[in-house]
């Protein structure tokens, strides 16, 4: 794997940092396609339950867009969107560790997770109309689902960023804490989710997920359909029999 994205192990959670902080962690070709490959093998490996993804240093989780790249004629996206992940349904538990400012397309990556844990001096922002540009990497599309609609207008047509402690306030993080303590918290609710059974969590994941753009009778068919398929899953069966006796279950994600 490429300098450009670190990788470390913790149990059942890969932690990716994106690591270029002399940059604040802007995003140039080679470090989109390294945190895609990244993705691409904790999506396929099944003893990988969460991913915890970082920047590094206490600067920025990523300031977007590396400008000199771009310059140069190198655009930051793959296949996958900006950064290898905008356009990405990556299927198990993705967390952001906000080491720092995300802004523009690295806000974008940082709600194109599931959770996010944000150091209390992270800021958050989608600044591009301050250089007569739009958010193109899934602000505009992501961010209204995410925080009242009327505080995504107006973080998208003033381009004023919000500090931590307002993320938090309008639920677009799950947890504020020290600088020092951003990556250890992210890999403790990792580790928390990964207590439970993986398919399960996978299968709950991708049902709310899609029921975002299915009516409701729509998604009470792809729900009794998951809670079926779950029903008969192995971990199911031992889920039930390490409660009956009074144990830890353990998990084969089957």
């Amino acid at each position: 794997m490429a300098d450009e994205v670190l990788r470390e192990r913790r149990g059942h959670v890969e932690i990716l940092t994106i690591n270029r902080p002399e940059a604040r962690n802007a995003m140039n070709r080679a470090a989109a396609i390294a945190l895609s490959e990244a993705l691409d093998d904790c999506a396929s490996d099944d003893d990988v339950w969460a991913v915890v993804l970082t920047g590094a240093g206490d600067k920025a989780f990523s300031a977007g867009m590396d400008l000199k790249a771009f310059a140069q004629g190198e655009f930051p996206a793959t296949d996958q969107g900006f950064g290898g992940i905008t356009n990405r349904v990556f299927p198990k538990p993705l967390i952001a560790a906000a080491n720092g400012a995300a802004l523009a397309g690295g806000f974008e990556m940082l709600i194109s997770c599931d959770l996010v844990v944000a150091a209390e001096h992270a800021r958050f922002g989608i600044p591009e109309a301050q250089r007569g540009l739009v958010a193109g990497a899934g602000g505009l599309i992501r961010l209204a689902k995410r925080i009242p609609r009327a505080i995504a207008y107006e973080m998208a047509l003033t381009a004023d960023p919000i500090d931590a402690e307002r993320a938090y306030e309008l639920g677009l993080v799950n947890r504020v804490v020290p600088s020092e303590q951003v990556l250890d918290a992210a890999v403790a609710l990792a580790e928390r989710i990964c207590q439970n059974a993986p398919l399960a969590v996978r299968t709950s994941k991708d049902v709310m997920y899609r029921s975002l753009e299915m009516s409701e009778a729509e998604a009470w068919v792809m729900n009794n359909e998951a809670f079926g398929m779950i029903g008969r899953s192995a971990d199911a069966l031992e889920g039930a029999i390490a409660f009956a006796e009074k144990r830890a279950p353990q998990w084969t994600g089957a």
